[in-house]
């Protein structure tokens, strides 16, 4: 590769870790305060379809208004997804190499537990652990108190999105190699979550490490999504991204998504009152948000504000979503707003450009690593009588 093009390629790396990035914080503080409502009822709450950043449900009530007190979702405000999306850069960032469950134990849990950061639901500097939810608890419950194998903490937790959720960073790190992302994270989640919440997060990793790839688009990421994922997780993509194939834009879509990707779903109609069977382990079944997320970016194709907004009308967890599509679109290079992530970066007091100016720097040198040890193979390999290494 001449300078040129390794000038480049390291301008587009630094460019589709940067959408990734900040494309998932704006869509998780976009998503925040309609979390939990169908669309008709953000419809009706909001006089039509949400297009952009909107105040708390429950305007200044937020404080002690049920069931999302006390936290500030809205007003551009970036929710736990973020949170622990830049809390898994920190460990990148400390661990210089590739992570695995152990990484989870020995970096991040103390990192949750012990330093004080500004958190912007709660207007205030606080533990980061004091933020989470109980899913994300479980880390410290399992890592920290009950000293449990890294690599099967997450057995026994509720079965959600919650490692799916800030699990970009591991697709970037392996940016272009969605079968290495996938691996490396079904190990990190390993920590956290089981069947397909762990499943999930493996997942998402692959398809941000796909849309990262020169050339990509929605169709070829999930074509990867398909290739890789198991059990319920790959029907339920199948389905859903087969009927998102049909639409060109998000409000047609909203309602033939659900119905795709409902039989595969756990908690039910009404996400404020899950199933009896919700959240279980399956291997028939699928977390809602991801199937959903990538419905969005093929119903967009691709455009991040398209993605971005029908995720956020989708209603349900549609932070999550929001930050999932945000993820995949800002990846395949679609610009994120300049405005919104201006919004959110001074509402949620972050600097949203820093945890992908870390990254950036940190993925390079992982694929110096993984270079070195690749031919460190190679002549091992050669020497004891197979192909000659590589040039």
């Amino acid at each position: 590769m001449t300078p040129k093009e390794e000038e480049l390629a390291g301008a587009c790396l630094d460019q589709r870790i940067t959408g990734a990035l900040v494309g998932a914080a704006v869509g998780d503080a976009l998503g925040g305060p309609v979390e939990g409502y169908s669309p008709d009822q953000i419809a009706e709450r909001h006089g039509g379809r949400v297009h952009g950043i909107v105040g708390p449900w429950h305007g200044d009530a937020w404080r002690t208004a049920r069931p999302i007190a006390p936290y500030h979702k809205g007003d551009g405000h970036v929710t736990d997804d973020t949170l622990m999306t830049h809390a898994l850069v920190r460990v990148y960032d400390r661990v210089r190499d590739h992570l695995d469950a152990y990484a989870i134990a020995d970096h991040l849990v103390p990192d949750l537990m012990t330093n004080p950061r500004w958190i912007p639901e709660l207007e205030a500097e606080a533990l980061p652990l004091h933020r989470l939810f109980l899913a994300e608890k479980w880390l410290v419950t399992r890592l920290a108190h009950a000293h449990a194998d890294p690599r099967e903490a997450g057995v026994g937790n509720i079965v959600n999105c919650g490692a799916a959720m800030y699990m970009a960073p591991v697709g970037l790190v392996n940016a272009g190699n969605p079968a290495a992302a996938y691996a490396e994270a079904l190990d990190v989640a390993g920590a956290h979550q089981s069947s397909y919440g762990r499943e999930a997060a493996g997942v998402l990793a692959a398809a941000v490490a796909a849309a990262a790839t020169p050339g990509a688009t929605p169709d070829s990421v999930v074509a990867v999504c398909l290739s890789l994922a198991r059990d319920g997780t790959r029907t339920a993509i199948e389905r859903v991204c087969e009927v998102a194939a049909r639409h060109r834009e998000f409000e047609s879509a909203l309602g033939p998504l659900r119905t795709a990707v409902a039989p595969y779903d756990t908690v039910g109609p009404d996400y404020r009152a899950p199933s009896l069977a919700a959240r279980r382990p399956s291997r028939l079944h699928s977390v809602e948000e991801l199937p959903i997320a990538l419905g969005m970016v093929v119903v967009s194709g691709g455009d991040y504000r398209h993605a971005v907004l029908g995720s956020v009308n989708y209603g349900r967890d549609c932070d999550s979503i929001a930050t999932m599509a945000g993820a995949v679109a800002g990846a395949l290079g679609s610009p994120v707003p300049e405005d919104w992530a201006k919004a959110v970066a001074e509402a949620s007091r972050l600097d949203l450009w820093e945890p992908a100016r870390t990254l950036t720097e940190v993925t390079r040198e992982i694929f110096r690593r993984d270079v070195d040890r690749r031919r460190a193979h190679e002549r091992a390999f050669a020497a004891l009588g197979g192909t000659a290494c590589s040039a």
